[in-house]
């Protein structure tokens, strides 16, 4: 990713991954806050029901904590159809330093993987 007018240098790649156990809201990624920290990039999130006979839904959100911690939906209540893998995301997502992305599903058995693209201002 090259944006004009800001240096920025790819620090790493990672995937992010939870089992959800439970129904708690749960964190699934938390960008970096470090003072040479740019932007991470999530290319992907997928999210797999393993039950194997019912429907489960996942709610999937984003914490800006920069002022006043304020929670977006990015999916609300989507359903995953119980032995399915779904990819939730058509374009990228943009995470700015120390935002978290965070999901909650309706029943345990759901395994949540994102694809996420660290960037820095200084080369390494």
């Amino acid at each position: 990713m090259f944006i004009n007018g800001i240096d920025q240098y790819l620090q790493g790649v990672l995937n992010a991954k939870v089992v959800l156990a439970n129904t708690n809201d749960t964190t699934l990624y938390t960008a970096p806050s470090a003072s040479l920290f740019n932007v991470s990039i999530v290319s992907s999130i997928i999210a797999c029901n393993t039950d194997d006979s019912s429907a489960v839904t996942l709610s999937v959100t984003v914490v800006d904590t920069a002022d006043t911690p304020v929670t977006f939906n990015l999916f609300d209540v989507k359903s995953i159809a119980a032995n399915t893998s779904v990819e939730l995301l058509t374009r990228d997502l943009v995470l700015k330093s120390g935002e978290t992305l965070k999901v909650q599903a309706s029943a345990a058995n759901i395994h949540v993987v994102a694809s996420i693209q660290e960037f820095t201002k200084v080369k390494n």
